[in-house]
């Protein structure tokens, strides 16, 4: 089908980008700069070794230095283990299976370490992920031949377009307390949907708090199992997390972002280890084990009996390895049985405990951000599809230009949105901002049908403060400077560090630090990031405070809130160049952070060019939320 063509032909596109730009972090020859490049643990050490499924080993690796390097090493990421002698050929290849602090469990395709692991320093280096290429690919093509299929094709012809979804009038229902109207409304459509649903979920209206109650209800009324996944591990978290605490039986497959202990006793690995039958299973690992030492104990060079003897003992090692196969699959398989929500990213989904598994319901949090092809991977194991997400705030990470530009861009969640408006809901009351701070975000994004709930309607930092301000740049000199493929504006940055000394000193006077408001500093721009993180360290009167100031890019923030948020444009030029500002969705994610306070910085003159940016700077006039940055300097 073209439709799947066009897709497969897509994400071809972004593998090759996505290839070119890891051999060009790869092209050094050394172990430090792809460290650097968070491809690299060096050097690691070696905690314990065990037998694995199958002729593989599980190696537990701890990174010994440079613990602060941020890395991209990631539950089912490809890496080989290396040597410093001769890092081309002492290497062996395996999979994580786990990744924690500063430790990682690698499963190796073998079953015992080579002899260069005892020597010399050891590394781990991240490998391409062509996995998850390959499980996308495989979907797509599965679903182009599920299409034409009577029943498998249903699902597949509705969200293609082809067809229209139903709802049921025979479920059971009954009303949740603490749900508003159009939170009660999209528990209702989940529950009666037969083949779709979308909750469109703008931000602080509870969309997470919708999701749980309705895979509640759903598994009330009498569903087995419901898969829910999400393109982040952390998303997946959050959910996990929310679910199990309203006592549902939740089983995480893979590895959580966050290592606590609520998190750790849902994976599959605490389950197991909880199970009564394990016992067995560490006994008959421990006896494998044994055998293999005996036969290592002899030297390369001997003779027949002794040959025979070391076969023998490993032949015995792989017989009982055999038996924890079999042992291990049924605890796997009893475990799965009694979950009542499996929870995973989207390639988890075919995680090997679960990839045979059919779903009446599949969840899909976080939608718009999921690159469809990777939807496609759950959508399979599934009847009934429950997409949750906002595409008015961040879309997918993208490599390639030319894919995204041709289609690759646009989520499943836009196209169903689009497809099929009967089968949406929109989530219109929020929890976090005050109604100026929302009012804009409304107006363009969300048709004006946001409202806020009472509880933060008029909430403020102190009464007579104001909730939204606009400083304006304009005429100061405040030219922008470019850093590499960053952008950096040090002036920006200065005023923003004086407004907020001058806000805290304020706040102290009203809050203890105990109860000091959060805050949080963002920038669209890396660069600019740096020089906000230096002005922090330097700001001796807010030291008392860093724990309740947090800087970092806009997309970091996504799904976060604080008290008070201030953003630092950055761009200022002669030329009117905004760069990727020109993606509004980005903007609608960093104004609609705030609770109480927000504060955008930038260069009306910049910035007007986009008629967004001149609306908002004439919106923050109309609210008396406009302020010229000169006021401010001339006011010192």
């Amino acid at each position: 089908m073209d439709y799947f063509k066009k897709l497969q032909d897509l994400l071809k596109i972004e593998l090759n980008e996505d290839r070119n730009s890891y051999i060009k972090l790869t092209e050094s020859g050394s172990a430090a700069d792809r460290r650097a490049n968070g491809i690299t643990w060096y050097p690691v050490a070696i905690r314990g070794t065990e037998p694995s499924r199958g002729d593989y080993l599980t190696v537990e690796l701890e990174r010994t230095t440079h613990q602060d390097v941020a890395h991209q090493f990631r539950f089912g990421s490809s890496a080989a283990l290396f040597s410093n002698h001769d890092p081309k050929n002492d290497r062996i290849e395996g999979t994580v299976t786990y990744q924690g602090n500063d430790r990682i469990k690698l499963n190796l395709f073998t079953d015992e370490l080579p002899d260069w692991c005892r020597d010399g320093k050891l590394g781990i280096d991240l490998l391409f992920d062509n996995n998850s290429y390959d499980e996308m690919q495989n979907a797509l093509k599965q679903a182009a031949v599920l299409h034409d299929k009577p029943t498998e094709g249903q699902l597949i012809q509705i969200l293609t377009g082809e067809r229209e979804p139903s709802f049921s009038t025979g479920y059971v229902y009954s009303s949740t307390t603490g749900l508003n109207q159009s939170q009660q409304t999209a528990v209702q459509k989940i529950v009666s949907a037969q083949e779709l649903a979308v909750v469109h979920g703008p931000p602080g209206t509870g969309k997470t708090t919708t999701l749980v109650q309705a895979i509640k209800s759903l598994i009330r009324n009498g569903e087995k199992r419901v898969l829910v996944v999400a393109p982040s591990n952390t998303a997946v978290d959050l959910l996990s997390e929310k679910l199990a605490a309203e006592g549902l039986n939740v089983l995480r497959i893979g590895n959580p972002a966050r290592v606590s202990a609520r998190l750790m006793a849902l994976t599959l690995d605490n389950k197991m280890a909880e199970h009564s039958q394990m016992k067995d299973i560490k006994k008959l690992k421990k006896m494998a084990s044994e055998f293999k030492n005996m036969a290592h104990k002899y030297k390369r060079s001997f003779g027949k009996a002794e040959r025979d003897q070391r076969k023998a003992l490993f032949d015995e090692a792989h017989k009982i390895m055999k038996d924890v196969d079999k042992t291990e699959q049924y605890i796997i398989d009893d475990v799965v049985a009694r979950a009542q929500v499996i929870s995973a990213t989207l390639v988890g989904a075919n995680h090997y405990t679960i990839r045979n598994l059919q779903f009446n319901t599949v969840v899909i949090d976080e939608a718009g951000q999921a690159l469809e092809p990777a939807c496609w991977i759950p959508i399979l194991k599934a009847q009934k599809l429950i997409l949750a997400g906002d595409h008015c705030q961040l879309s997918p990470t993208i490599k390639s230009a030319e894919a995204g530009r041709k289609g690759l861009s646009t989520t499943l969640l836009e196209k169903c949105i689009a497809l099929h408006p009967n089968s949406v809901t929109l989530l219109d009351e929020q929890y976090r901002m005050n109604e100026a701070i929302m009012a804009y975000s409304s107006k363009v994004f969300y048709y004006d049908q946001l409202k806020a709930h009472s509880s933060v309607a008029q909430h403020l930092l102190f009464a007579g403060d104001t909730p939204f301000t606009f400083i304006d740049t304009a005429g100061c000199g405040f030219d922008e400077q470019t850093a590499g493929t960053s952008v950096a504006n040090p002036d920006e940055a200065a005023l923003l560090f004086r407004h907020l000394e001058k806000l805290a000193a304020g706040l102290t006077e009203r809050y203890t630090l105990n109860n000091f408001p959060s805050i949080a500093v963002i920038s669209p721009y890396q660069e600019q990031i740096r020089l906000l993180k230096e002005q922090l360290i330097n700001s001796p009167s807010l030291a008392d405070y860093g724990n309740k100031i947090s800087v970092n890019t806009i997309d970091s923030f996504q799904g976060q809130e604080r008290d008070v948020v201030y953003i630092s444009m950055t761009r200022s030029n002669s030329n009117n160049q905004i760069g990727f500002l020109a993606d509004i969705r980005r903007m609608n994610v960093a104004m609609t952070r705030a609770r109480k306070k927000l504060i955008i910085i930038g260069d009306s003159s910049t910035l007007g060019t986009l008629p967004f940016y001149a609306d908002l700077i004439s919106y923050a006039e109309k609210i008396n939320g406009y302020q010229s940055a000169w006021e401010l300097i001339n006011y010192e």
